[in-house]
C-alpha cells in the first residue's frame, strides 16, 4: 500500500478528509489517511483491469464502503486524477534515481526516455481511462514535476552545445511529452511493437533535440546558383 507524509500533494490534491477528520484526533486522520491510501491503490488496480471501473467496484476492491469513498473523492474523476497523480509521482521518484545531472546530457536524455517509457508502458491504461474524463490540459499539469526534469534536462544539453537552440525550449519539452503518449497510443493500436518502442523514442526524440549540424555554403568564389568553372 502506498504511503506519503502529504496525501495532499501525493495525490495531486484530489484526495479530500472526510467531514471532521482534518481536525479530529491522530487516530481519525491517520485512519482517514489509511482509507485515501487503500482507495487510491484499489483505484490503481480497477483501472488496469477495466479502464470503466465503477466507484462500487473501486470501494469493493479498497474494502471501504461507497460512503466512505465518495466522503474522500466525491467523484470517479476526482479518484482517477489522484490515481493519475500517483502514477506520476511514482515516475518522478524512478527518475529520481537516474542521475540525470551526471555524464553527458545526450546520454542522461537517453536514461530518461527508456525509464519514462517503462513507466508508461506499466501505467498506459491511465491513458484509455482518462479519455472524456480528464481534458488534455489538466493531464498535461499533472505531469509538472515529471516535465519540469525535462525542461532542466534540456537547457543542460543546451549549454553544454549538444542540444538545439534554435527551437524554443518549451516546444522541445511539448515534443518529449507528446511523443511519448503518442507511442503509448501507437503501441494500444498495435502499429508499433512495444519491445521497440524505447528505442524508436530513443532514435526519435536524439535526432529532433541534437544540435543540427552547420550547413556547408557553396564553394568559395563562387555565386550562388553559378557553377564552378570546369
Amino acid at each position: 500500500m502506498p504511503t506519503t507524509p502529504s496525501r495532499n500533494a501525493q495525490y495531486g490534491g484530489a484526495a479530500r478528509t472526510a467531514s471532521g477528520a482534518s481536525g479530529g484526533t491522530p487516530r481519525r486522520r491517520a485512519d482517514a489517511e489509511r482509507n485515501i491510501d487503500s482507495i487510491v491503490a484499489a483505484g490503481l488496480e480497477c483501472f488496469r483491469e477495466d479502464p470503466n471501473a465503477s466507484m462500487t467496484a473501486v470501494a469493493r476492491a479498497a474494502g471501504v464502503s461507497r460512503v466512505t469513498l465518495y466522503a474522500h473523492f466525491p467523484s470517479r474523476e476526482e479518484l482517477f486524477e489522484a490515481v493519475l497523480a500517483y502514477s506520476v509521482n511514482e515516475a518522478d521518484k524512478a527518475l529520481a534515481t537516474q542521475e540525470l545531472d551526471n555524464g553527458p546530457a545526450d546520454e542522461s536524455m537517453v536514461r530518461m526516455v527508456r525509464s519514462c517509457w517503462r513507466i508508461l508502458d506499466q501505467h498506459s491504461f491511465l491513458l484509455t481511462a482518462s479519455e472524456g474524463l480528464v481534458g488534455e490540459p489538466r493531464r498535461r499539469r499533472q505531469h509538472r514535476k515529471v516535465l519540469d526534469r525535462v525542461d532542466r534536462l534540456i537547457a543542460r544539453g543546451q549549454e553544454e552545445g549538444v542540444f538545439r537552440t534554435d527551437l524554443p525550449r518549451t516546444w522541445l519539452v511539448t515534443v518529449f511529452y507528446s511523443l511519448l503518449h503518442t507511442a503509448a497510443g501507437e503501441t494500444r493500436a498495435r502499429r508499433l511493437k512495444a519491445g521497440e518502442a524505447a528505442s524508436v523514442l530513443e532514435r526519435t526524440l536524439l535526432a529532433t533535440l541534437r544540435k543540427p549540424e552547420p550547413r556547408e555554403g557553396p564553394a568559395s568564389g563562387t555565386e550562388p546558383g553559378s557553377h564552378p568553372s570546369l
